[in-house]
């Protein structure tokens, strides 16, 4: 599997102006073009519906941190076991914390982390969320109000924990591989 980015052989559509400006502006704030998106390439409706959602819940105003958010992603890809989000989200948490030790304790074992009560109420949250989802009730808002987090919040916090459950099962299907370049990044 060497230098391919997925299992499936599936050939880049012929991408649009806006498409081509949006994969150069990753390159210039990046230095890559991520894999994920290069997966999505083959049906540019495809891509867009994705980078809509993921730029509004990753980028988007909310009361969650660019840092929440991506812990979030960090810790439903553990759970789900997604090399390439551990990958790609792990080396975001090392930038957006400046704490290389924070990222690798979110792939492993963030209750081993040093986080605020609001980042653990909100990171036992998103674990349930994905683990047994059906388990959710009253009380598990309650305690992430109890946080400090606003109703609009926690619409964010299982937006973005649902968002990477998908992701994760996509990746894992087509065996959607990291950019190398994520491995050495805020090392």
């Amino acid at each position: 599997m060497t230098g391919k980015i997925m299992a499936l052989d599936l050939a880049q559509a012929e991408l649009s102006e806006t498409t081509k400006a949006y994969f150069a502006k990753c390159e210039e704030k990046l230095g890559l073009v991520p894999n994920v998106l290069l997966s999505y390439a083959f049906d540019e409706k495809k891509l867009r519906a994705f980078t809509d959602m993921y730029n509004d819940l990753m980028l988007g105003e909310s009361g969650l941190s660019k840092l929440e958010r991506e812990m979030i992603a960090v810790v439903v890809s553990s759970i789900n076991h997604c090399y390439y989000c551990l990958t790609a989200h792990g080396a975001a948490v090392r930038q957006l914390s400046g704490d290389p030790k924070l990222g690798e304790m979110m792939v492993m074992n963030f209750r081993a982390a040093d986080l605020s009560e609001r980042q653990r109420a909100m990171l036992e949250f998103a674990v349930k969320l994905t683990e047994e989802p059906a388990k959710i009730v009253e009380a598990d808002r309650a305690a992430l109000r109890k946080a400090g987090f606003s109703d609009r919040d926690i619409w964010d916090t299982a937006s973005t924990a649902a968002f990477f459950n998908m992701s994760n099962r996509v990746a894992a299907a087509i065996d959607m591989r990291p950019n190398d370049e994520y491995h050495a990044m805020a090392r």
